[in-house]
């Protein structure tokens, strides 16, 4: 007697055979950082923990929280990168440099992060009067990294917003907008530091500073991680039997549907709107009614075998 195993076990082994081979067969670069990806994710982790063991404040400059986030953030979107430069036309060597100043980049800033943490001072927005050595080192550190990361990330940028014939045409969506919302995120990321840097050293005011950045974390964090959400969206649906027009249909609906929704809570923190305003609230609402629909589209799609009947065959062209 035979037994057929599910179509969705067959799916997720076959993803996870992927994902594997897709770290074997990577560079020696690529492995690399995989793997200090996996350090920055278990130091947050481990910040985590520190900080629901002594319980202490979420908010604060002095706060477990910013290491732990920075340690999940930077580990999360550096395996990100790595995994989705992947599906990015560009040399090998190219490809590899680029990787080594990002991974470089993301431990020195949560290595910076984490020790001023551990020492028990703020890590950004410190009185030039007050500073000492370490703090100097660490400020320098970070403003090194930030301009590696934003480097890093503008050239990448460029060379997906080109026409690439071998990249699956419901790839590009997912890379172009991905890697667009990123950028916004680091250009808010830039302002916020840049402004508290300014309230810190012309008006000596820490506490503003602290202030102004607290008020802008939402608009950063929504535009942070759609590189790693309407990619990945893209590959999945690689296993649906399903042509790829239809594909190409799913993630300009999820790519719609982040857009608007990152679009709207940068406007609204950027000028102070209410966010719990009808307005605001109904194109929020609205766009993550879109990405949540994409996203079962989805689902279903690589869930169920490829429908036979003419009327679809005829919507949605050739594979």
């Amino acid at each position: 007697m035979t037994t057929t195993t599910p179509r969705g076990r067959r799916v997720l082994r076959a993803m996870a055979t992927d994902l594997a081979e897709a770290y074997r067969s990577g560079s020696r670069v690529e492995r690399a950082c995989y793997r200090v990806a996996a350090l920055l994710l278990v130091s947050g982790l481990v910040h985590l923990g520190v900080l629901l063991a002594t319980g202490g404040q979420w908010s604060g400059p002095l706060s477990w929280r910013k290491p732990a986030t920075f340690g999940l953030s930077f580990g999360l979107t550096l395996a990100t990168l790595t995994w989705v430069l992947s599906f990015v036309p560009m040399r090998a060597r190219s490809r590899s440099r680029l990787l080594a100043i990002f991974a470089a980049a993301c431990a020195v800033e949560v290595a910076g992060i984490t020790m001023q943490a551990w020492r028990r001072v703020p890590s950004h927005f410190i009185p030039p009067e007050t500073a000492t050595a370490a703090d100097v080192v660490a400020a320098a550190s970070a403003a090194l990294g930030a301009v590696a990361i934003v480097g890093v990330i503008t050239a990448v940028t460029a060379t997906v917003l080109r026409r690439h014939e071998d990249v699956p045409p419901s790839m590009r969506p997912a890379l172009r907008v991905g890697f667009l919302s990123l950028m916004v995120a680091l250009a808010i990321g830039v302002l916020m530091m840049a402004r508290g840097t300014v309230l810190t050293r012309v008006q000596g005011d820490v506490a503003q500073a602290f202030a102004f950045t607290a008020g802008l974390k939402p608009a950063h964090a929504a535009t942070m991680h759609g590189v790693l959400v309407l990619p990945a969206l893209a590959w999945f649906l690689r296993y649906a039997e399903r042509p790829e027009r239809f594909r190409l249909t799913v993630v300009r609906l999820a790519a719609s549907g982040y857009g608007a929704f990152a679009a709207v809570v940068v406007v609204v923190t950027l000028f102070g709107l209410d966010p719990a305003g009808a307005v605001p609230a109904v194109l929020e609402g609205a766009g993550v009614l879109a990405l949540v629909a994409a996203g079962v589209v989805a689902v279903r799609a690589v869930a169920a075998p490829r429908p036979t009947w003419n009327m679809f065959q005829k919507w949605s062209g050739r594979g």
